[in-house]
């Protein structure tokens, strides 16, 4: 019994030890974006690892862009999209459930989802994901939105909003599911650039991703 019980504790510890970290490459004429993907998000991780794998991303735009919020994309209707098209609505037929939790800090990469009372689940969008820019919160900020929506933050990351940034108003209303490593300067570009009324870029802005993992 007590060989069996140590067994199954040495199982877990080799599973929980040889799990893989994984990476999504983002290639944009602006730069390169690195970003790891949560394994504490294994729903949204798996399927954006499926979706890259795919090439369901290649050719997509950064069709919403917002300086001091976020870049958004991951619309299949933006692929070849005209001018002036609206978009925003597309996915691949399928919503994710949420994993809410990780906190919106400047370069985190979370999914997009219909807001409102129709979404009561908080359900994510299969496809659309944005990555957070916003900008350094100060300590009262952060205090109000905590009081609003019953948030406790704890130290480090009340540190991080205020010297990182990022944009605390979405904590708790959408799954974070990875965090930019490499090319941060690529979405401050990316969220510079001139835009039209519904926030597109006048210039398309394209993408092309790939997974690594180790």
């Amino acid at each position: 019994m007590y060989k069996f019980f140590l067994f199954v504790l040495l199982g877990l510890f080799v599973t929980s030890c040889g799990e893989k970290t994984h990476y999504a490459v983002i290639d944009t004429d602006y730069g390169t974006i690195k970003i790891e993907l949560y394994n504490s998000t294994p729903i949204h991780r798996d399927n954006f690892i499926k979706l890259a794998n795919e090439d369901f991303y290649d050719g997509l735009l950064f069709h919403r862009v917002i300086s001091g919020f976020m870049i958004q994309g991951g619309d299949p209707q933006s692929r070849n999209a005209a001018p002036g098209q609206p978009l925003g609505m597309g996915g691949p037929g399928y919503t994710l459930e949420a994993e809410i939790g990780a906190p919106h800090f400047k370069g985190v990469v979370a999914a997009a989802r219909t807001g409102g009372p129709s979404n009561p689940e908080k359900r994510s969008s299969g496809s659309q994901f944005y990555i957070v820019q916003g900008g350094r919160q100060s300590r009262v900020a952060l205090e109000d939105i905590a009081n609003r929506k019953g948030i406790t933050y704890n130290p480090s990351q009340i540190k991080k909003y205020m010297e990182l940034g990022g944009y605390p108003a979405l904590d708790m209303d959408y799954t974070v599911f990875g965090e930019v490593i490499e090319g941060l300067d690529v979405v401050d570009k990316i969220a510079a650039v001139a835009k039209d009324q519904s926030d597109r870029p006048k210039n398309d802005i394209k993408m092309k991703i790939r997974v690594t993992s180790k």
